[in-house]
């Protein structure tokens, strides 16, 4: 079978898989089930059980990747559309981004002191509790790599959607807004769907959080670099 074959092939089962494990998600609402977590899973086992070369894999599926662009400045809709929101609890949102990003960061760093990682790894998991377009954008000022920063952003999210309801229950935080900024601002994306299934404010605050994270994230980087690196 010719690579251009292969390639077509795998943009097909890629998206098809994305779309059949989101349904079967939203259908049945089991947290093994969450395309973040199962959807790398299933594509990993069938690259390697067709032995498809990864030049092949991402020869079509990178446009997969370049539409993070795009999805970056789509951010700007929830801002606006969500303006009223932002007014009423502009304290809330703002502690939630502030706290979010600074744990985020020094939790990195901390990471970074206590094992001694390859440079590369260690300065790619800085940016790693903001969402995946940001943190791709703000990784190089720390001399990340792009690649392994959106793999550590990935589990950081699914690290953060499996533990979030076990310290909410053990933290008893019940407020729709405090569960939202930290979704928002620790798990990023998945964060943020995690958030929607306690809530429609809890989504909303998540969202609005994730983004103005991830904003100050890209516009920081430069300043924290100087400090962390």
């Amino acid at each position: 079978m010719s690579q251009s074959m292969l390639a077509a092939i795998s943009l097909v089962f890629t998206l098809s898989c994305y779309f059949l494990i989101k349904q079967l998600y939203l259908k049945k609402r089991v947290w093994w089930l969450a395309p973040i977590l199962i959807v790398p899973v299933v594509i990993v086992l069938f690259v390697v059980s067709l032995k498809i070369p990864l030049p092949a894999y991402f020869e079509y599926t990178h446009w997969l990747v370049a539409l993070l662009a795009p999805a970056t400045i789509a951010f700007s809709v929830p801002i606006y559309r969500e303006r009223k929101l932002i007014f009423s609890y502009p304290l809330t949102i703002g502690i939630g981004v502030v706290t979010g990003l600074l744990l985020g960061l020094l939790s990195s760093w901390g990471l970074m002191q206590i094992f001694s990682l390859p440079p590369e790894l260690s300065q790619s998991t800085l940016v790693r509790s903001v969402s995946t377009p940001f943190a791709m954008e703000a990784t190089s000022a720390f001399g990340g790599v792009p690649e392994l920063t959106a793999m550590l952003v990935l589990l950081t999210g699914i690290i953060g959607m499996l533990v979030c309801e076990p310290l909410f229950k053990l933290a008893k935080i019940n407020s729709p807004l405090a569960i939202g900024a930290a979704l928002g601002a620790a798990a990023h994306g998945a964060g943020a769907a995690k958030a929607s299934e306690f809530g429609k404010e809890e989504g909303v605050v998540a969202s609005l959080t994730m983004i103005f994270t991830g904003i100050a994230m890209v516009l920081g980087a430069p300043f924290f670099s100087i400090f962390l690196v």
